[in-house]
Parts: structure tokens; C-alpha cells; sequence
């Protein structure tokens, strides 16, 4: 499993019928964005830094709210969670059409969807409370670019056919591959956000990758230059991708 301290988002559950309640947990203030913070999301967001801000405060106040997250990440909201996804939008191919697998707390779908304008996304969650938020977010900050679906990504294979998968905290990647390369539907590139585990994931989802024809795994590092802790993303290529 990677050990990014994201919030579960497990594709291979069953679909509930109904959330449970949401947790009565106080939202909390926002944490501030100064100093090299400020500068890395001027460079990711640029004219659309403010609508940033506003991700974050509602991943801060609502997002806590609904239990999307753990109120102890608020403090690292810019580094370790959006920042961290930002970073990946320097990967995606100019117009990329790009479905995030577990979409949860919009990480890294609507960060990525903040940094890359020019290019479109699909969210796909599976559970009722996490799309009502994503698509209130998504109203609130009026985003273009951006669709939410309410599935499993199995269920969508055939429906969404996507030049990029992207993926954080869903699961290890021996799993992962199965919900995500199908999507490419032949041609395209799966972008899993990964943690310390990255080399040993590889190595354990060896025989599902051929299975599914997916490349040999590059492991690489994202934000050497904007970020205290870079991203490591696995990127894994499917036929003649861009």
C-alpha cells in the first residue's frame, strides 16, 4: 500500500446504496500558504492560485466536516496533499483527456484539474458522500474541466476511454493495474502516486502487468525543485501512448 496519508478510497468494496452518516467533526481554519509554499503553488496554480486557496479551505472546513480527511492533516494540507498532487500535472500531455481512479478528496484529481486548465478530467468515486462533495467543490470553484462520476472504474471500461489514469492511496499496485489500464483501452499511460513502497509495488505486480500488456514501470520523482519532499510517481505505458 503506499504511504501517502490519504483517505481510503477502496475501488474494490462493494457500492454501498447509501453513505453512512457523516462524522460530527469541526472544521478547522485553513492552514497558511507563505514563504516557499507560496511560491511553488504561484508557479503550479498561477492565475488560478486563488481558486486553490479556496480547494483548500474546503478540503479544511467541509472536507473535515464529511470525513474525507483526518483533521491532522489539515496543518499539511499545501505540502503533503495538494502540492504534492500539483506537481504531477508537468507529466500530462498538453489536452490530455484524464480520469482519476478514488477520486475522494479531489486528491490529486482537482489539483491537477486547478494546475493543468488545458486539460480535462473525469473523477471517478464510488461512494455517495464523496461525490456530493467533489461535485459541490467542483460548482464552487466553477470548474470546466472537471466531471464526476459516481462507479467503480470497472464499471465505466468501455464508457470512459482516457488518454491518462491517474491514482493516489487506492491501492497497492498488483490491484491498481487491473482497475486503471483497462480504461486506456489499449493506448495511454497509468500515473500512480506512490510512497517509500514504490520499488517493491513494482516489483510485486510483475505478472498483472503483463497480463494487461502495461510497460515496465518507471519510477520517478516530480517537484525536485518547488518541494521540500518531492512526488514519486510510477508511470506505466500501454501501447503507443502520447
Amino acid at each position: 500500500m503506499s504511504d501517502q496519508p490519504q483517505p481510503e478510497n477502496d475501488q474494490t468494496a462493494p457500492q454501498p446504496t447509501r453513505d453512512a452518516e457523516k462524522p460530527s467533526i469541526e472544521a478547522q481554519d485553513p492552514p497558511e500558504l507563505t514563504g516557499d509554499l507560496l511560491t511553488a503553488a504561484e508557479e503550479l496554480f498561477g492565475d488560478r492560485i486563488d481558486l486553490a486557496v479556496r480547494f483548500v479551505e474546503h478540503l479544511s472546513s467541509t472536507g473535515i466536516e464529511w470525513g474525507l480527511l483526518g483533521p491532522r492533516e489539515v496543518p499539511r494540507l499545501w505540502e503533503r496533499h495538494v502540492l504534492n498532487c500539483a506537481v504531477v500535472g508537468d507529466l500530462l500531455p498538453e489536452g490530455a483527456l484524464v480520469a482519476d481512479v478514488g477520486s475522494g478528496a479531489g486528491l490529486p484529481g482537482l489539483a491537477l484539474a486547478l494546475a493543468r486548465p488545458d486539460c480535462q478530467f473525469i473523477l471517478i468515486e464510488p461512494l455517495e458522500r464523496r461525490v456530493a462533495w467533489l461535485d459541490m467543490v467542483v460548482d464552487d470553484l466553477e470548474l470546466d474541466n472537471v466531471d464526476v462520476v459516481r462507479a467503480r472504474s470497472e464499471q465505466v471500461v468501455g464508457n470512459v476511454v482516457v488518454d491518462i489514469v491517474t491514482a493516489r492511496a487506492v491501492s497497492a499496485l498488483k490491484t491498481l493495474v487491473p482497475l486503471t489500464l483497462p480504461l486506456l483501452q489499449g493506448s495511454g499511460q497509468l500515473l500512480a502516486i506512490k510512497g517509500r513502497s514504490a520499488a517493491e509495488e513494482v516489483k510485486s505486480a510483475a505478472k498483472v502487468l503483463k497480463k494487461h500488456k502495461g510497460s515496465t514501470p518507471i519510477i520517478e520523482t516530480v517537484g525536485e525543485d518547488l518541494l521540500a519532499e518531492p512526488t514519486t510517481v510510477v508511470r506505466v505505458r500501454v501501447g503507443s501512448s502520447r
